[in-house]
């Protein structure tokens, strides 16, 4: 079977995890990783970073991309990558770990990645741009906007809708039917069992906003 060339673009800890599913499917090569300047010429989990991502006009047409940068603070990196990449044409690959559940009738969105030992049911969708992360479980029927992080084993129940550039913390637990605003942050371990309509941090079981000023 002929590889795929794969640029990755950021080079910290979720690049490492990142490389360890893309390395398992067997269907890439990594051409090399671009992040910021102080990191060319380095080594990642033994690839290199070949540039920063200015170098993204000038790098010849071929290879697919991927962004590695992780999102725990805030999405706003990863979406402006995402619409750079975009706006420049460049193909985006989607990546399934090998160990991952997925239903035939699911939809993922391009750039997507899904990482280990994940569930993913039927009728779910999933958009572009997402994390994945090892263990998740996400139920029948239930929707994710692009741009989302679903943490290691955060729960997704069925028939819910996760908006635009939400991040979903480690073990939190989304109850069925629920609708989350977009951007909208939900911390570790929390429950989620009502709406969750404005934009903020939510914490604790069940959930409440924090007063963050």
């Amino acid at each position: 079977m002929i590889r795929q060339s794969l640029i990755l673009i950021g080079a910290g800890g979720h690049c490492k995890s990142c490389i360890e599913v893309i390395e398992s499917t067997g269907q890439y090569e990594i051409a090399g990783i671009l992040d910021v300047s102080d990191k060319v010429g380095s080594l990642l989990a033994g690839y290199p970073v070949i540039g920063t991502d200015d170098a993204l006009e000038t790098l010849a047409a071929g290879p697919q991309f991927l962004i590695t940068v992780g999102q725990i603070k805030s999405a706003l990196l990863r979406q402006r990558l995402f619409t750079r990449l975009k706006a420049l044409g460049k193909p985006l690959a989607t990546i399934i770990a090998p160990s991952a559940i997925v239903a035939t009738r699911v939809t993922i969105g391009e750039g997507s990645i899904v990482m280990h030992r994940t569930v993913i049911n039927a009728g779910s969708f999933i958009g572009a741009n997402c994390i994945i992360n090892t263990g998740a479980v996400i139920e029948h029927d239930s929707i994710l906007g692009d741009h989302v992080h679903l943490s290691t084993m955060a729960v997704i129940n069925g028939d819910c809708h996760v908006g635009e550039a939400v991040f979903v913390g480690s073990g939190a637990v989304v109850a069925n039917g629920i609708t989350i605003a977009a951007s909208a942050v939900i911390g570790a371990g929390a429950v989620v069992i009502s709406d969750i309509t404005e934009v903020g941090t939510y914490v604790g079981n069940p959930c409440h906003k924090l007063n963050i000023k």
